[in-house]
């Protein structure tokens, strides 16, 4: 498994029916292909009276605090307004292999939000919600491939005047041109079997096997760009390379990111300017001057590194992933992060 087979992991996928028992971190071996994954998958669902499962959405309507919990949300409302984000087709999916009749999409979006947020096993889920375990994995392996294909069609890159309103103030004085702050991060998975997916997953770095993401954030605190899910030993810069950071800054813009993200000649074409702190070199001493510049730098850059943190208490980015989970996680980290997005003031105005 190559660099590229890890960020093409939105593949469709169909299970056997007939075995309700599977073990969760076997699931993958009962999937193949099932068509391909541009085509639009949306049909009709028969409405009927639905039961009210033990754990649902009715009863989070106002227990604020439990909302947040299991779905990083902080109020009903704002659960809402995640699933009218999505969009009509929301209530027309068509599902992994079997439609789903005995769970209402209200509750179907929370189960997998609670899947996302709490990592639970489908056997729990499936004890919660009154369902067995082949359609917890029905459900929210469809909602994750659909969520993130709807969030996609979004677009999340704001205009530069947008930037420099949302823009904090301190931040707008020292830095007046950034347009993003970019840094990475690592999601751990299973080792895989294959000595090829062992090699291009591990990452030594961390030392263990991982998919690396590369995160863009506003100065104001939007997360406006998640790349792809890459093997861990790929590095920064070949992230950079194949992200369209590039394209779409524009001449006259800065990018503000970490040591190891070191693709000024990346930008320098495109007149954009790369704000990283200095490296030492042969040197051991610093100026003053360069000093103060850096600490400047790092008190800024810090507000990715908070986003990213918000974007890991969804527990399932702690990992590690399993095999089925591993294909799926560019889907699962992008709307991991996007739902960060839902949140109220992550980085405020005086920051």
């Amino acid at each position: 498994m190559d660099d590229a087979d890890i960020s093409d992991v939105a593949n469709w996928c169909t299970v056997d029916s007939t075995d309700s028992n599977l073990n969760q971190d076997e699931d993958a071996s009962n999937f193949t292909e099932l068509e391909d994954k541009e085509e639009v998958c949306f049909t009709e669902t028969s409405s009927q009276t639905i039961p009210t499962p033990f754990l649902s959405i009715e009863n989070f309507i106002d227990d604020h605090e439990g909302m947040l919990f299991y779905t990083g949300l902080a109020t009903h409302t704002d659960f809402l307004f995640v699933l009218h984000s999505l969009g009509p087709a929301a209530y027309h999916l068509r599902y992994l292999y079997n439609q789903v009749q005995n769970l209402s999409v209200e509750n179907q979006l929370f189960l997998t939000l609670i899947k996302l947020r709490q990592n639970q096993t489908n056997y729990e889920l499936s004890r919660s919600f009154g369902i067995s375990k082949t359609t917890v994995d029905n459900i929210w392996i469809t909602w994750v491939n659909f969520m993130a294909r709807q969030f996609r069609e979004i677009n999340f890159w704001p205009d530069r005047d947008t930037v420099n309103l949302f823009s904090p103030c301190d931040f707008f004085q020292k830095f007046p041109s950034t347009r993003v702050i970019i840094d990475g991060t690592e999601i751990p998975v299973k080792k895989p079997k294959p000595p090829v997916a062992q090699q291009s997953t591990f990452s030594t770095y961390k030392n263990r096997n991982t998919v690396k993401v590369l995160v863009g954030t506003t100065p104001g605190g939007l997360i406006s760009y998640v790349s792809p899910a890459y093997g861990g030993s790929t590095s920064d810069r070949q992230i950079v390379e194949r992200s369209p950071l590039t394209n779409i800054c524009e001449p006259g813009d800065s990018i503000m990111s970490d040591k190891g993200f070191n693709v000024q000649d990346l930008f320098a074409p495109k007149d954009v300017k790369v704000n990283i702190p200095t490296f030492f070199k042969k040197k051991n001493r610093m100026s003053n001057k360069t000093v103060l510049r850096d600490r400047k730098i790092s008190s800024k850059r810090v507000h990715i590194e908070r986003l990213i943190g918000l974007a890991k208490t969804y527990k399932i980015l702690k990992g590690p992933l399993n095999s089925t989970e591993t294909k799926l996680a560019s889907e699962i980290s992008y709307v991991c992060f996007i739902m960060c997005n839902f949140r109220k003031c992550i980085v405020p105005k005086h920051a």
